[in-house]
């Protein structure tokens, strides 16, 4: 969390982080040079460029996309959802390098707008063998500026957190577009059926886990309250729920985290306000409801940021009859204080 907007948040673990973001797209670039001059010697230094970066960019694009999924279904990767911002801009940077150079060795020696002639240049758009897939590149490109140009804390916050989720959802329409992209460049220029078998392989990789993760949040949401007794609804037992953890129930369609800290129990919304993370599959932290995607944190008795900061998030009222725990199903104004039940 961060009072102040900076340019660029760096803290140790991110320097960590990044170093090897770094050191592996460096990697990649030397053994990729190196094994196509080594194969194809003609290869000239523009072609090597663009498929080099547009190689890499691809690669890093199925890694941001793989990063949330598994962060849902194993929290050893929530340190790498923790830091994928950089890892996208990173692949930002390595697209816009490929799309850069292919529009100057294609389109920019003539006496036409590069941005024009590649719009123009190849008109087949009812022709699937002659497809201009370049186009197709191009929007990609947009999207993905789009996205790494808004990926700061300050659009999160003047976009409001759902305009800002809905713009960065268009990261899987990219990668649908790039994906026919590769495919029509692929078949119309040199077919590598190395390369689209890979690409094949990565998108089965993608879909799969996010299947997998999809799942996983139905069995959430399976978990509602039950046996209404005067307007509480029954949540579970207090012994269900861990200690400095929570459980996460359906109250009235929607999410609510149960935490259970110093021998009591409190109730918030599950939803974080900085980017929807799950509150509830966090843990308290120096007494703070802490979320388990950014750090964002909340006090449990109140919903509220500890200050100076000015989040909040619906808090709800409980009780306990014979160590059976109740919920008043209501939600509370975003910060309205709730005594915690003594267990």
């Amino acid at each position: 969390m961060g009072v102040n907007y900076q340019t660029v948040l760096w803290n140790k673990n991110k320097k960590v982080y990044d170093k090897w973001i770094g050191i592996g797209i460096l990697v990649y670039l030397i053994c990729f040079i190196g094994i196509t001059v080594a194969t194809n010697p003609a290869t000239s230094i523009e072609t090597l460029i663009i498929r080099a970066f547009g190689t890499l960019a691809i690669a890093l694009l199925h890694i941001v996309l793989v990063i949330g999924p598994l962060a849902r279904l194993n929290t050893n990767f929530l340190p790498l959802l923790y830091n994928r911002r950089h890892l996208g801009v990173s692949m930002f940077l390595a697209a816009l390098v490929h799309g850069g150079f292919s529009i100057f060795q294609f389109h920019s020696l003539g006496n036409v707008n590069p941005i024009y002639a590649l719009v123009t240049s190849n008109m087949d758009y009812d022709s699937l063998t002659h497809f201009p897939f370049q186009v197709l590149g191009f929007f990609a490109l947009i999207i993905l500026f789009l996205m790494a140009s808004t990926s700061h804390d300050f659009w999160l916050k003047n976009l409001s957190p759902k305009t800002w989720k809905r713009l960065h959802m268009l990261v899987y329409f990219a990668y649908a577009l790039i994906i026919m992209h590769v495919f029509l460049g692929a078949f119309q220029q040199q077919p590598s059926f190395a390369s689209i078998g890979i690409l094949i392989f990565g998108f089965i990789i993608i879909a799969s886990l996010h299947l997998i993760a999809a799942f996983k949040e139905t069995r959430i949401d399976a978990t509602v309250t039950q046996d209404t007794e005067d307007g509480w609804e029954y949540v579970c037992d207090v012994n269900d729920i861990p200690e400095d953890r929570a459980k996460i129930f359906i109250v009235e369609k929607e999410r609510v985290a149960v935490f259970k800290y110093n021998n009591q129990l409190s109730a918030i919304s599950n939803v974080c306000k900085h980017q929807g993370g799950p509150l509830g599959e966090g843990k308290i932290v120096d007494g703070c409801v802490t979320c388990p995607w950014h750090g964002y944190q909340y006090l449990p008795h109140n919903g509220q940021s500890p200050p100076p900061f000015t989040e909040k998030v619906a808090t709800y009222e409980l009780r306990i009859q014979n160590k059976k725990v109740y919920i008043l199903p209501t939600p509370l104004p975003e910060g309205t204080e709730v005594t915690p039940i003594l267990i």
